[in-house]
């Protein structure tokens, strides 16, 4: 699974955020790992230098494979905890999205199929 990163300046202020916030969301997501090709993780702080309460804003998007983007965006007063967010809420939206697919996934009742 390939992960991208992106940020903005105000918030790249910290020594080791991307390695943090990335190591932070894969152990969240290890699950899913093998059913996902990709994740972009955008961190920002929505109203830069003026501060504020919950003005730091994750999304996180999740590409599973042969399916549409799955995105989700979690806010907090610090990044790591909108990370810590978005990466449980996006947990939680491919436990949902993948657990379709498990109970309609069908296997043939053996005594209903054709020997051939």
């Amino acid at each position: 699974m390939q992960v991208q990163f992106n940020s903005d300046s105000s918030v790249m202020g910290t020594e080791n955020v991307a390695e943090r916030i990335e190591a932070q969301v894969r152990e969240k997501l290890a699950r899913f790992e093998d059913k996902l090709t990709r994740l972009e993780i955008h961190v920002r702080d929505e109203n830069g230098a003026k501060g504020g309460a919950d003005d730091k804003a994750c999304t996180i998007e999740a590409r599973p494979k042969g399916g549409k983007p799955i995105g989700v965006t979690e806010h907090a007063a610090e990044v790591d905890d909108a990370a810590r967010r978005a990466a449980g809420t996006l947990a939680q939206r491919l436990e949902r999205h993948f657990g379709k697919g498990e109970r309609h996934k069908h296997d043939a009742r053996p005594d209903k199929t054709i020997a051939g």
